[in-house]
């Protein structure tokens, strides 16, 4: 359904087109001469601090203040690009270029995110490496985006899959690994806990400064290796976990939380997700909770993605309590954390998780008087708690935790001694409780918590009131006893006193206090009893950062013939990746639930088990057959941009101060970071947290200078289109699909090779046939038209929908901009050297001064509506003044560069625009006899705009019309109401 313009005016008596007319063939040669251009002449290099990476013309920075904008960078799919891809890549180039002609150092450059499943499952399925789809792709995506005319330094591009970059990865993991968090430390920002070189915990267990965890009474040099790394293991910040993980059979690997959707699908493909227990490596991200949080006051991003952040890293304040258990094996320690230790008093059992380690110690038979259902049928409980066991790993995270569903456990034969009470509580399992969130052990309150009351009521435990309503809050604890819990936190404690404890501590009382006040005494008194202590919690869990795949950096890690994992030194890296024989995913299980992966890199026995020497002399090693998910190269790849070609430097300390250091740009304070990022909602805790995980490690051992990576943070919206179905509700080609008139219903009908269709409205995509890729638009209109369309469609943080017909609308002002200076069938400029009137002073003056306030905002929906009034007032006039419609270029070039260039040029102007001096407000013309008009439709304000107070009431309709035209459809509205100077209210057609 796409207009080509080149024939909107031809008829079969057509006149012959004028020679310099502005079409979508004109526009394509005028695009690709000065995309030439550019590329010839270095127009948009990046001037460095020093080195060889300058700016066209030979100079480095040289005190000019420097501007760092970029896009979160693509995965090249095989599919290329649509016309909603483009919208956060248009707006980093139209404020890249805008701030360029501020004379500004303009760093604007795009990478590719080139590791992940796609091209892995096609390798799967074709068998060809996932690096020659990869690659093909990427080179078909440089293609759509350099027509495009995005003005990036393409000196600084790169793909995370090439070696040079994949070393660099590499050795940020190595970093990570060879560092641990240090709570008490001082950093140079004056705050307190940092990342520091493993060395110097290795330094503080030699001297005896700290106590080594499990070996108190040893020495460092008594432990032998295996236990030195298994001591370090539990402090580094890139360590071995044997733990609960995200399972998913269907994608061969297992998943981080961020991966897993509410559902307990995988976010990719929707195949069910199991928890299952598997040596991988993580990354221990929670050490940073605090900071995370906090430095999220530090940064300029949406409130929506700081808050979603502060959701998922979830801080909680609270108790850690310490219950005793008795077991055969001797006293085991069951570490419960609580966000209520005020309802410690009514504590009636106690629940695990079905991973949890407690249950290796459950007794060979029942105790006396257990009850038969809390048995289940079993004959003893280690019969039982293996079988539930099995059952809950069947299960996803999901349907453990869901509310709906029945709540299941099994008594495990254990009990747990209440710290205060001294009471002895029975020890469930439940697979609703999960190992990787808290403790994995919980203390059950049913008379506070509506799950633990439907369990207590469903397996005959005793439910103990400890707090009651709040004595004027109309409420009374006679409506709950015996026939619900009372949940509030606003209440006052109850049967919560003892003059013996359990734990050596003073006689406790926390009855008639409220409820903080219960907290806050019972907390005090855990930690003077030596049984508990308060404790801020994490909903975060560790980052698990293993991935069951080929196509991933593999890990710079070697294992001895006892496992002992040894660091590869730097002068390896990077580790490349070898041939296999098969990319397949492979398990092996008679069901999903129960399944193990086998990594593609395990089929490669000559590069597994390789002879090293790492100081010891030649040795056998094994490498690590897992990768890195693919989050790896993205959580850092924007400080590569800086310093593409270091091969001694991840970045130059230099470069990195000068771009993005706390004092290269004022407004970015202590954080500093990227000037502008732009990208989509959906990274906020995937992508986005862990660069910032990344970025505060290499802050805290001094590679970069400032603890945030991007300052500015801006979320685009999403670009939607329109679907066909047949009466089969078939997807059918949008493209085939012609509109009829409108039906009964006053709503238009449409048609499919003559079938009837019916329309829906959403994302665009592959499976709903309707995607219109930039080549159709290029082809059709031009690259200009496409960019004026696009970013004039609304603002740029909000969704908005794909309608061809608009299109037109860009071309037909671009095409008037054109006859503006130029005569179509000579092609000799028409414009003239007088001076411009006072009327087109004031606008000129006033549109200035609006769109330099627009584009600082970022906000080139409304900057075109103002331009297009300029424009239009300019086409009034009987000749149009140089000093008019120049300004105009320059404003618009940032959003229509080719077009901009060429009339410049044809101006009579050597130099390209792209550098010249943005235009200037001349202060005696800005404001002066001047009212904001407002366009509405249907009542809602859609555009404003500076109007001369005496404007006539047709040249007001004829402006709102054009400032709203993408909005309209291109129909006639059915009225149009004018009350110059100020309002325009229109009715559209149905």
């Amino acid at each position: 359904m796409t207009e080509n313009v080149t024939s909107t005016n031809e008829t079969n008596a057509a006149p012959q087109t004028p020679a310099y007319r502005y079409d979508a063939h004109m526009a394509q040669d005028i695009e690709l001469k000065w995309q030439t251009y550019w590329d010839d002449n270095g127009t948009f290099w990046a001037a460095n601090a020093k080195g060889n990476l300058t700016d066209g013309e030979g100079r480095n920075a040289e005190g000019r203040a420097p501007y760092f904008a970029i896009g979160m960078f693509p995965y090249p799919s095989g599919k290329g690009l649509h016309v909603g891809h483009p919208l956060g890549y248009l707006a980093t180039d139209v404020v890249s270029r805008y701030h360029r002609m501020k004379g500004e150092n303009v760093l604007h450059a795009m990478g590719y995110d080139a590791f992940g499943l796609p091209a892995e499952q096609y390798a799967v399925q074709t068998g060809q490496h996932p690096r020659i789809t990869t690659e093909a792709n990427i080179a078909n995506m440089r293609r759509q985006l350099h027509r495009m005319g995005l003005s990036f330094d393409d000196r600084r591009t790169f793909a995370t899959i090439d070696a040079d970059y994949m070393r660099w990865t590499q050795w940020i993991f190595s970093r990570i690994y060879d560092s641990w968090y240090d709570d008490d430390y001082v950093r140079k920002d004056g705050g307190q806990g940092s990342a520091r070189p493993i060395d110097t915990l290795i330094e503080q267990f030699r001297t005896g400064k700290r106590a080594i965890p499990g070996f108190e009474d040893k020495s460092w040099s008594d432990l032998s290796k295996v236990d030195q790394a298994n001591v370090l293991n539990g402090f580094r910040l890139a360590y071995i976990s044997n733990s609960p993980v995200n399972w998913c059979p269907g994608l061969g690997t297992v998943l981080a939380n961020e991966e897993v959707t509410a559902e307990g699908k995988s976010e990719r493909g929707n195949f069910p997700v199991f928890q299952r227990e598997l040596r991988q490596w993580s990354m221990r991200i929670t050490a940073y909770g605090r900071r995370l949080m906090d430095d999220l006051g530090l940064i300029d991003w949406p409130d929506k993605v700081k808050t979603m952040q502060r959701n998922w890293i979830g801080e909680s304040h609270g108790a850690t309590v310490h219950f005793k258990v008795e077991t055969d094996q001797g006293e085991r320690d069951m570490e419960v954390y609580t966000t209520r230790p005020d309802t410690l008093f009514g504590a009636t059992f106690t629940v695990v998780s079905p991973e949890h380690a407690l249950l290796e110690s459950v007794p060979s038979s029942w105790p006396e008087d257990t009850p038969e259902n809390w048995k289940d049928g079993y004959e003893t409980p280690r019969e039982g708690v293996e079988h539930y066991r099995r059952l809950a790993q069947s299960k996803t995270a999901q349907d453990r935790v869901d509310e709906a569903g029945e709540k299941t456990g099994l008594f495990t034969g254990l009990y747990a001694r209440n710290p205060i009470t001294g009471d002895s509580l029975p020890i469930f399992t439940a697979d609703y409780v999960l190992m990787d969130y808290g403790t994995g052990a919980i203390m059950a309150v049913p008379g506070g918590d509506q799950r633990d009351y439907d369990f207590a009521v469903k397996y005959g435990l005793p439910v103990t009131y400890t707090v009651e309503p709040l004595p004027d809050s109309g409420d009374d604890l006679g409506n709950y006893e015996g026939k619900a819990p009372f949940v509030s936190h606003e209440g006052i404690v109850i049967n919560s006193s003892t003059a013996r404890t359990a734990a050596q501590g003073d006689a406790l009382s926390l009855d008639g206090l409220h409820v903080d006040e219960a907290i806050a005494k019972v907390t005090k008194w855990l930690e003077s009893a030596g049984v508990g202590h308060g404790t801020v919690s994490y909903r975060l869990r560790d980052w698990l950062f293993s991935r069951q795949r080929y196509w991933g950096e593999p890990f710079p890690i070697v294992y001895d013939e006892d496992g002992v994992p040894y660091l590869l030194p730097d002068s390896m890296l990077p580790i490349n990746l070898p041939d296999v024989p098969d990319y397949s995913p492979k398990t092996f299980a008679p069901d999903d639930s129960q399944s193990s992966p086998e990594a593609p890199l395990s089929r490669n026995k000559e590069w597994v088990k390789v002879t090293l020497d790492l100081g010891d002399g030649p040795k056998t090693y094994y490498r690590d057959t897992n990768t890195m998910p693919n989050w790896a190269g993205s959580c850092w790849y924007y400080m590569r941009y800086l310093d593409p070609s270091n091969s001694d430097h991840m970045v130059d300390p230099e470069e990195y101060d000068y771009w993005m250091g706390p004092e290269h740009n004022a407004t970015a304070g202590v954080a500093g970071g990227v000037d502008l990022y732009v990208g989509g909602v959906e990274h906020a805790v995937l992508h986005l947290l862990y660069s910032r995980f990344w970025h505060k490690v290499l802050f805290d051992l001094g590679y970069v200078s400032s603890p945030e990576p991007f300052h500015k943070l801006f979320n685009q919206g999403m670009i939607q289109a329109y679907a066909y179905t047949d009466d089969r509700g078939q997807y059918v080609p949008a493209s085939e699909v012609e509109e009829g008139p409108a039906g009964s219903d006053g709503e238009p009908t449409f048609t499919w090779k003559g079938q009837h269709a019916n329309r829906e409205f959403g994302k665009m995509g592959k499976s709903l046939k309707n995607i219109v890729t930039p080549d159709d638009l290029y082809d059709s209109y031009g690259a200009d038209t496409f960019r004026v369309y696009e970013m004039s469609m609304g603002p740029l943080d909000e969704s908005r929908p794909w309608n061809d017909r608009n299109v037109v609308g860009g071309m037909r002002f671009l095409q008037r901009l054109w006859r503006n200076v130029l005569d179509e069938n000579t092609g000799e400029v028409t414009v003239t050297d007088e001076p411009a009137d006072m009327k087109t002073l004031k606008l000129l003056n006033n549109t200035i001064a609006e769109v330099t306030v627009e584009m600082e905002e970022m906000r080139p929906n409304t900057a075109i509506a103002r331009l297009i009034v300029l424009n239009n007032h300019l086409t009034g006039l009987k000749s149009v003044p140089r000093s008019a419609v120049e300004p105009l270029i320059l404003m618009l070039s940032p959003i229509a560069p080719h077009i901009c260039e060429e009339l410049w040029s044809r101006l009579g102007h050597d130099e390209s625009l792209a550098h010249a001096s943005w235009p200037k407000v001349d202060a005696r013309y800005v404001g002066q006899d001047s009212v904001t008009a407002v366009v509405q439709i249907k009542g809602k304000v859609r555009a404003k705009f500076e109007v001369d107070s005496d404007i006539d009431p047709d040249e007001l309709r004829r402006m709102a019309l054009d400032a709203v035209a993408s909005r309209l459809g291109g129909r006639e509205p059915r009225k149009v109401i004018v009350k110059a100077p100020r309002i325009v209210s229109i009715v559209p057609s149905e």
